[in-house]
Parts: structure tokens; C-alpha cells; sequence
């Protein structure tokens, strides 16, 4: 093999250092962008829908209450069809009474509904004034009485949804059905009456809790985790270019360990999933995408 001239091999070492002072730069990029720092779990932020919720704790009363006796005084209770706890029919036969001067009086029920008392008993006298024989919750028709906080009554409106939990009756659909005109002074706490339908025998002055659907909300979401409260505000840390950003955030709604985001972030932002003290702005990380079993 010939050896090359002078000439060409100053310019094939020329062409040499070249390449090697080029790549120089394009190595030292490369390792910035290579993953480096503390492994974090992340995750894209999605939209969501919040439902507003107002929570009203109080006791269940009858709607409409009404009262069984016989018309005409000194009649004895002969026979006991009805008892507490019956569902009824209008017109159902709840008692018999003997009239003083021979034969039978039926008492029937005036409305369909649910007995909530009764006190006829085989051999006692009934009358028109006296204690009433049956009280029916007309139309199986009940209120719950609850309280709500004064910062939370603007929020209702008669009409709204809510779900009615009553110890030993499960949860129960329910209707704002009137908003009290004022506030009890003493616990700063307004009344509302939130109806109930039910075939079920509910316990009068059984205490239940009822939450209440004022709106809705859609936005971006996080999980709490992710947000941070300071003196500098509301943060959540994003991950650009393998960094940590810290972002000023307004939160909103919360639900089902999820926060409402309505300012600050952007779908598709990516966040630190469990935002720690210990990451700081600039930061470099390495992160990893959350499982949808670790996002929740």
C-alpha cells in the first residue's frame, strides 16, 4: 500500500479533528437528556366531571300524618287487622269494633300508606276524641329534616337529587323538597326537608344523612397526593425535559381521592404523582409512568 502524500493526509486529519470536535457537543447533549436523579412515578393529567355535594344531617318525620278513630264514642275493639310497620291500601279494613247495640263497625284506612302506630287492642274502647287507634304516613311519603351549613344553603334549590343514607334501610333516592327561611342563630345551620318515597317501613326520628347533588364541574384532575399547600400557595410539581417545574395551581371539587384542577395545568401535563418536599425546582428525575392501580 502507497502511502499518502503529504497534502491528503493533512487534510484527512483536518477532516479527522473535525468530526471529533463535532461530536463532542452532540455526546455532552446527549447526556443531558439522558434519564439521571431520583426515579419519581408520574402520570398524564385527564379531564374529570366533580359532582358539588352538600351534606344535610337530621331525622326522618312523615310527610303527611293521619290519624284512624270511629266516628261515635264507646265502641270496643273486637277484632285487630293492622298492625305498625303494614303497608296499606285506601279502604283497607285495619279493625273491628262492637257498637253498643249489637253488630259491627269496620275501621278502614283513609289514605294507602305505612302504619307508623297503632294502639287497638282486643277488649279496649275507641272513640272519636280519644287516642287514635292507627297513625298512617299517608302515601309511604317521609321527610328528612336535616341542617346545612349557612355557607351551603345558597348552593340548594328545590328539586335537586340526593342520595339518603338511614342506618338499617340503606341508601334511599331523595328530592329537595323545601329550603328553610332561616338560620338557626345559636349553630348558624339552615333547615332542609328532603322527600323520600319508600315502600320500606322507615323508623320515625331514626337520624339519616343526606347528600345533596348542587352541580357539576369538569376540568382537569390530580390525585391529592400530587398537590402541595404553602405559604407560597396551591403547587403541583410537573416533569418537563426529565426536571421538575413547580406549577401554581387553582383547585377545585374533590371526589373519590381526586382533586379538581381549574387553573394551571393543561390535559396531557405530566405530574408527580406523590409530590414530595424533597424535589425542588430544576430538579433532574427519572420518571415512570404510573399503573393505573398506583394513579389511584
Amino acid at each position: 500500500m502507497r502511502p499518502l502524500p503529504a497534502r491528503s493526509f493533512s487534510r484527512h486529519l483536518v477532516a479527522f479533528t473535525g468530526l471529533l470536535m463535532l461530536s463532542a457537543p452532540l455526546a455532552r447533549a446527549a447526556d443531558d437528556d439522558a434519564p439521571k436523579g431520583p426515579a419519581v412515578t408520574v402520570l398524564k393529567v385527564a379531564k374529570s366531571c366533580f359532582s358539588d355535594i352538600v351534606e344535610a344531617t337530621g331525622t326522618i318525620i312523615a310527610r303527611e300524618e293521619t290519624s284512624v278513630r270511629p266516628e261515635r264514642p264507646g265502641l270496643k275493639v273486637t277484632e285487630v287487622l293492622g298492625e305498625a310497620g303494614d303497608t296499606i291500601t285506601a279502604g283497607q279494613v285495619l279493625a273491628r269494633l262492637a257498637l253498643p247495640e249489637g253488630g259491627t263497625l269496620q275501621v278502614t284506612a283513609p289514605v294507602a300508606g305505612v302504619i307508623a302506630t297503632s294502639t287497638a287492642q282486643i277488649g279496649n274502647f275507641a272513640s272519636a276524641k280519644g287516642e287514635a287507634l292507627f297513625t298512617i304516613v299517608a302515601r309511604s311519603e317521609y321527610d328528612l329534616v336535616g341542617l346545612v351549613a349557612t355557607t351551603d344553603i345558597r348552593k340548594l334549590a328545590v328539586g335537586q337529587q340526593a342520595t339518603v343514607r338511614i342506618a338499617g334501610a340503606g341508601d334511599l333516592d331523595g328530592k329537595v323538597r323545601r329550603i328553610g327561611p332561616t338560620v338557626e342563630p345559636n349553630i348558624q345551620q339552615g333547615m332542609v326537608y328532603i322527600g323520600i318515597s319508600s315502600q320500606k317501613r322507615l323508623l320515625l326520628n331514626a337520624s339519616g344523612r343526606a347528600l345533596i347533588k348542587t352541580g357539576q364541574s369538569c376540568n382537569v384532575a390530580v390525585p391529592l397526593t400530587a398537590v402541595q399547600y404553602s405559604s407560597a400557595g396551591t403547587v403541583v410539581q410537573v416533569i418537563r425535559r426529565n426536571r421538575v417545574e413547580t406549577k401554581r395551581v387553582e383547585v377545585g371539587l374533590m371526589s373519590g381521592g381526586n382533586i379538581e384542577v381549574r387553573d394551571g395545568l393543561n390535559e396531557g401535563d405530566v405530574v408527580v404523582a406523590r409530590a414530595g418536599a424533597l424535589l425542588r425546582e430544576g430538579d433532574p428525575v427519572r420518571p415512570a409512568m404510573a399503573t393505573a392501580e398506583a394513579a389511584k
